[in-house]
């Protein structure tokens, strides 16, 4: 199972938009993926079209009350799995900085679903800050995706998202955490802007910029109103072309790491 964190301390790139299009994508392809919802406003999950109260949260199992495979839910999406988050996952945060281990508890159950087989691909939904949830989320990462808004303060959270994964390296909380790639995201053709920022990511990050960029859309923000991923909501639309593109390009990227279909 590949654990990567969706990621950018900045809000408003794309982020839950792309944790959740991207893992939906990779359903449809046959990978088996858990999705796990870590940002406290819960977008993911609504998004999907669950409710879900505190309990059901991976806060008890970061408190060592349960265990990360009891809060795995199914979506009613094939393939698709979901531990979902509630407002109160806030919560842990103070909690769990009590702890030496706090860094390493969320690694520490995430490994232990490896042996079982049950997933191709876990994807974790960060919040948008640096505190303990997102730190926890890269020190349980195999990987980092960067979804990078096209514009210039987009290269400015980029700077900071890839020193705090220096730091999380140099820790020792995670030594093997890669950039797995950056996505651009809200891309206008129209403008000189997005395509002189996506340019300078490429000149600093050539192998990680992903070739796939996903457009402005209006269907991909009011899609979660609807409980729809963008291929349930427009499945023929730009939108949901350019997150399958993406799926395709991330599993080239892996060598594919389940079985897909065709």
């Amino acid at each position: 199972m590949k654990v990567v964190a969706v990621a950018n301390q900045k809000g408003g790139v794309g982020k839950t938009t792309t944790a959740l299009n991207l893992s939906a994508a990779l359903a449809l392809r046959g990978q088996r993926v858990l999705l796990i919802d870590l940002d406290p406003q819960a977008n993911t999950t609504s998004g999907l079209g669950i409710e879900c109260d505190g309990e059901g949260t991976v806060y008890p199992a970061l408190l060592g009350q349960a265990t990360v495979r009891e809060k795995i839910i199914p979506t009613g999406r094939d393939n698709l799995s979901l531990i979902p988050s509630h407002m109160d996952l806030a919560g842990v945060e103070i909690e769990l900085a009590r702890g030496d281990d706090h860094l390493t508890r969320l690694r520490t159950h995430l490994q232990g679903l490896k042996p079982n087989d049950l997933f191709d691909v876990c994807i974790l939904d960060t919040p948008p800050s640096l505190g303990v949830l997102m730190t926890s989320a890269l020190a349980a990462a195999d990987e980092i995706l960067i979804p990078l808004q096209c514009e210039w303060f987009g290269l400015e959270g980029l700077a900071k998202i890839v020193h705090v994964i220096d730091q999380i390296r140099e820790s020792g909380a995670n030594s093997e955490l890669s950039l797995e790639g950056i996505v651009m995201t809200m891309f206008d053709g129209r403008t000189n802007l997005a395509k002189q920022v996506v340019d300078e990511v490429r000149n600093y990050f050539p192998e990680a910029l992903y070739r796939t960029v996903i457009p402005r859309t209006i269907r991909l923000g009011e899609a979660p109103s609807y409980a729809k991923t963008i291929f349930e909501h427009d499945p023929t639309g730009i939108g949901a072309n350019a997150y399958s593109n993406l799926a395709d390009e991330f599993l080239t990227r892996h060598a594919a790491v389940g079985p897909v279909l065709a």
